[in-house]
């Protein structure tokens, strides 16, 4: 088991070489984090001993850092009738002036802080990584419903405006907060933003409802020292620019060989953002270890020498994916010693 030093992630979100090669996941699951931490069951999310527990999983497997909530802060939505299959409409609480003014606005400076005790379980030379409760657009669309919310934007702006403004908000003050604590060292905006073809709204939209307010929460970050990273799901080649020189987020997370493979994202974007994981989820799941070892070894080898790569999968680690095939993946930054 390696020692974690955050430095290294830093130096990635850098742009520059770390020591020695970095791993990025947003997040794994409860069967990994299990298994890594030597527990027989994780604890109840929300818990200081589930963080611990996560904590000691990732530093077990080698990162230099833990990804966690830095509250219990969120945006309460109606239930859904299915969860497998169901519309992005479902749930949807606010479909006009009158609901939006009559839903409840939580405050983010009334959450039960996840932060507090993080010195008491923090291994050390880790840094934690906070991400949100969902994003700007997630949210927003959460609340409207994601058919509601386009039909919205042509028939009512102002209001449009308004919801993405009340979360916006809201979204900048978690960050804030977040971002001010002496143990955190990167916030993660996780807002996914497209589908295989295109960003979920037209690019004119996203400057107009969307950008101005991850702009203010990478500001709100970057004033803290700290790193901001973008996760967001989609493709997004018609904003890449604006992600880099606009919004000026430190990293970008998320990849999927269908829309752009992470070779040829680093290409493409690696001398002006950290391209972090990038190891597509259906690769990972479906090819052998020793085709995701070989991979895996080849990426690092391509960014070895410019620098601000970190390995990972193109977006988490579910359950469903093959332990073995994620320790495949990981031995070609920390070798082959795990349980």
């Amino acid at each position: 088991m390696r020692k974690p030093d955050f430095t290294n992630l830093q130096k990635v979100l850098e742009r520059k070489r770390p020591d020695r090669a970095t791993l990025f996941e947003f997040f794994l699951n409860d069967s990994l984090y299990a298994r890594l931490a030597g527990v027989a069951q994780m604890g109840e999310w929300g818990t200081e001993a589930r963080s611990a527990q996560v904590a000691k999983a990732y530093a077990k497997a080698g990162y230099d850092y833990v990804t966690v909530p830095a509250s219990n802060f969120g945006f309460p939505q109606g239930k859904a009738a299915h969860l497998s299959s169901r519309s992005q409409n479902d749930g949807a609480m606010i479909c006009d002036r009158a609901s939006f003014e009559a839903y409840a606005w939580p405050s983010p400076d009334a959450a039960e802080s996840a932060l507090c005790e993080a010195r008491a379980w923090l291994p050390e030379g880790m840094k934690a990584v906070v991400f949100g409760p969902n994003g700007v657009l997630e949210n927003t669309i959460g609340l409207v419903g994601y058919e509601n919310l386009c039909l919205m934007i042509m028939d009512d702006p102002k209001l449009a405006g308004e919801i993405f403004d009340a979360v916006g908000s809201r979204m900048v003050r978690y960050y804030e907060l977040s971002a001010s604590h002496e143990l955190v060292g990167a916030c993660i905006s996780n807002d996914d933003w497209g589908h295989n073809m295109q960003t979920m709204l037209c690019p004119e939209d996203m400057r107009k409802f969307v950008f101005p307010w991850h702009k203010k929460i990478v500001k709100t970050i970057h004033a803290a020292g700290k790193f901001a990273i973008l996760h967001s799901c989609g493709n997004l080649a018609q904003v890449m620019d604006d992600v880099i020189d606009d919004l000026k987020f430190d990293g970008k997370h998320s990849y999927e060989d269908k829309i752009q493979p992470v070779e040829e994202a680093y290409e493409k974007w690696g001398s002006r953002i950290a391209i972090l994981g990038g190891l597509d989820l259906d690769f990972v799941c479906r090819s052998t270890p020793s085709a995701i070892t070989q991979r895996s070894r080849e990426m690092l080898k391509r960014a070895e020498a410019r620098g601000g790569y970190a390995l990972g999968t193109g977006n988490s680690v579910p359950e469903y994916v093959p332990q073995a095939n994620y320790f495949a993946m990981i031995e070609a930054a920390v070798g082959p010693a795990f349980p």
